[in-house]
C-alpha cells in the first residue's frame, strides 16, 4: 500500500445500492468511512457489514457516512444489501480501478495457487477529503468499533 495517512484521497466515482452513486468531490466537506471487501454474502464480509450497520447510528450521530466497496457487480451487492438491511451504500468497484488507486487490490495465493483480489482495508477520510487513518489486512472482529473511535477522534 502506497497511501499513508495525510495524503489526499484518491479521486473516485462508482455506482451503488439501491440506486445511488457515491463520488469522492459529492463527499467533500464530509467525513466518511471507505472500506473494501473481497466478496458480497461471504461470512467475513457479512460479519462486517452489519457490524458497520450496528454502529451506523452512532456515526450519524457525529456526521460520519460509511461506504462499502468490492468488485461485485451491482445485482449481488444490491441482494447483499437487501438480505442484511443494510442502509449505507455498498459501491461496485467492478474494473478495480478505485481498489487499485487505494493499493488494496493485491496479489493473493490460496493452496499454491496465485489470484488478484481485494485486501480487506479501511479508510477514514476527514472533511478535507485527506486520509486520517488507514486499516490494512483488516481482521473484521471488532472493527467497526476500532473505526467508530478513531472517527470520533476527528470531531
Amino acid at each position: 500500500m502506497t497511501l499513508k495517512e495525510g495524503d489526499a484521497a484518491p479521486d473516485f466515482t462508482m455506482p451503488a445500492s439501491q440506486g445511488r452513486t457515491v463520488s469522492l468531490a459529492a463527499l467533500r466537506g464530509r467525513p466518511f468511512v471507505l472500506y473494501f471487501y473481497p466478496k458480497a454474502d461471504t461470512p467475513g464480509c457479512t460479519r462486517e457489514a452489519c457490524a458497520f450497520q450496528e454502529a451506523l447510528p452512532q456515526l450519524g450521530r457525529i456526521g460520519i457516512e460509511v461506504i462499502g466497496v468490492s468488485k461485485d457487480k451491482l445485482r449481488p451487492i444490491e441482494k447483499f444489501a437487501e438480505k442484511y438491511g443494510l442502509k449505507f451504500p455498498l459501491a461496485s468497484d467492478a474494473e478495480a480501478g478505485v481498489a487499485e488507486a487505494y493499493g488494496v487490490w493485491v496479489e493473493k495465493s490460496m493452496y499454491g495457487r496465485k489470484y488478484m483480489g481485494m485486501e480487506r482495508s479501511t479508510f477514514l477520510i476527514d472533511k478535507a477529503g485527506r486520509i486520517a487513518r488507514i486499516w490494512p489486512k483488516v481482521k473484521v472482529d471488532g472493527h467497526a468499533a476500532e473505526v467508530m473511535a478513531a472517527a470520533q477522534a476527528l470531531k
